[in-house]
């Protein structure tokens, strides 16, 4: 079975030769836990074509590297920033609810969209319906926006507080059917991870 800290400990042990202080990464075990040390320079991404895995092995990384003396934008971005170097996706980012509308936040891909109605697109549909949305065909989703022409396939996630849509998170790739059960499970959780940041 895979184990991320376990597979994080040979990562470091690797980087570790020759000179330990110059190593970024860190990870250590506490109660049964794995914990990381992490600069932000450097994420560790399993070497496996297993979504869950890579998931499993970000998850830990990502709360290490929320940073509470920074604000809310600034760990969003790091954490947008994790999963575009995990996942290679076209395009990763939240859109965060600004009175009548979504408006864009911290994201990493090309330039998006600024400002979705609710209701309008697969963001604004995932807004209004409170609830996550994958799209295996972004050209057969009624009303799609398209920020990008490249993107193919999609998955939308609610950031909540106390069951209220605060936001969403976006995730375009450039192939068909890209997104699954898998995507959606690790992407709420990261969701509920994130809506803490706003509390």
């Amino acid at each position: 079975m895979f184990n991320p800290c376990a597979n994080s400990e040979r990562f470091v042990n690797a980087r570790h030769e020759g000179n330990s202080e110059n190593s970024s990464v860190a990870a250590q075990k506490r109660n049964g836990m794995c914990t990381f040390a992490l600069m932000a320079e450097n994420l560790f991404v399993a070497e496996t074509t297993d979504k869950q895995e890579r998931y499993l092995a970000l998850l830990p990384q990502l709360q290490a590297l929320m940073d509470p003396k920074a604000g809310a934008t600034a760990n969003v971005a790091n954490a947008m920033a994790a999963l575009k170097q995990t996942f290679g996706w076209l395009w990763i980012g939240v859109y965060m609810v600004q009175d009548d509308h979504l408006e864009l936040g911290p994201f990493q891909g090309p330039i998006a969209c600024t400002r979705i109605e609710k209701g309008k697109g697969v963001c604004g549909s995932a807004w209004n319906e409170n609830r996550t949305l994958v799209v295996p065909d972004v050209e057969a989703f009624p009303g799609h926006i398209a920020c990008s022409s490249a993107s193919r396939s999609e998955i939308v996630v609610p950031i909540q507080i106390d069951g209220q849509c605060i936001g969403v998170i976006d995730a375009d790739s450039e192939r068909l059917d890209d997104f699954d059960t898998t995507d959606q499970q690790f992407l709420e959780r990261i969701s509920e991870m994130l809506s803490k940041l706003y509390v």
